[in-house]
């Protein structure tokens, strides 16, 4: 097994899409007269934070140094979700923007199931996105390694230009990509789509021998320092030059995969900023990832949770 390092010195820098995920729990005990739909009387609400305010969080849970660095709206999701993460032990730097409503996911949810998903979200101006560009500049001194949360919100519009500064500055630069289009990626470190996000970029396979083929092709295309995939119920794969790692599932009890690519990404960066290597990063991540899908919607992962499970 791979040892727990201390998280207290690793420093990581979160750029990206944030959003609130706000929950309606309540429960259903009829069907509405006006349409054949369900009637949900809301006994709680929750916040919490989602997207690349997910990722620091998961950072921070771990007792690592996270640095967030954003765009949110001028308005109250905006001031609540700042809020949460500065609760949270997360160093918030985010960028008011008048002309957007900070993104929203309204879930609402009844006896642990999911009813329905309303979105709230604009895209961040390009004055914006200019001054997020020269904090990114000056944060990235301090930064151990950069995690970039794509969720294809409009946040990451200089992408290509923060690869580039991390690269001069020499730090590690990890993605969590979105799309079907990955060259905006290129020369990142490591990127980490999922099975489905994979295939949609790659195409399909029908053999662990042609997944690693199209692997190592995307990452020599890209070039990448690693490609990791997320697999679900098959676990993770890491790619490297001439090599490739795979981990098995360690899930007791599959709850909830939402925010489960950020928890892993959060991990690997944590570890990677400890100056563990890749596979053993990979090792914790995936393990990290275990726990987080037996929770409810988007959750941390704790370093006394992962020694919990090394003992167990």
């Amino acid at each position: 097994m791979t040892n727990i390092p201390s998280f207290s010195s690793a420093k990581v820098l979160v750029v990206g899409d944030v959003m609130l995920d706000r929950y309606w729990f309540g429960e259903v005990e009829r069907i509405s007269p006006e349409a054949p739909v369900p009637v949900i009387k809301i006994g709680r609400v929750e916040d919490r934070a989602g997207g690349a305010a997910n990722v620091a969080r998961n950072i921070a849970a771990l007792g690592a140094q996270a640095t967030l660095l954003s765009v949110v709206g001028q308005d109250e999701a905006g001031s609540s979700l700042e809020a949460l993460v500065k609760e949270e032990g997360v160093d918030a730097i985010l960028h008011r923007d008048g002309s957007i409503s900070t993104t929203i996911k309204l879930r609402a949810i009844a006896r642990h199931q999911q009813l329905l998903r309303i979105d709230f979200e604009t895209q961040p101006s390009f004055e914006i996105l200019e001054s997020v560009l020269a904090d990114y500049a000056a944060q990235i001194r301090n930064a151990d390694v950069v995690i970039l949360s794509d969720y294809g919100k409009g946040g990451l519009g200089h992408i290509e230009k923060m690869i580039d500064i991390a690269k001069k500055a020499g730090k590690p630069v990890l993605v969590d990509p979105k799309g079907d289009d990955y060259s905006r990626y290129h020369g990142a470190t490591l990127i980490t789509p999922n099975r489905s996000e994979f295939r949609q970029v790659a195409g399909s396979w029908k053999s662990e021998q042609e997944l690693e083929e199209k692997a190592q092709n995307l990452r020599k295309k890209l070039e990448l320092d690693a490609l990791l995939v997320t697999r679900s119920e098959e676990g993770m794969s890491l790619y490297r030059d001439g090599s490739a790692l795979h981990e098995s599932v360690t899930a007791k009890e599959v709850y909830d995969v939402s925010g489960a690519g950020d928890t892993v990404i959060a991990t690997f960066g944590a570890m990677l900023a400890t100056g563990a290597s890749f596979e053993e990063s990979t090792r914790m991540a995936n393990r990290a990832a275990g726990i987080v899908v037996g929770k409810l919607g988007t959750a941390v992962v704790t370093r006394a949770e992962l020694e919990n499970q090394e003992r167990a």
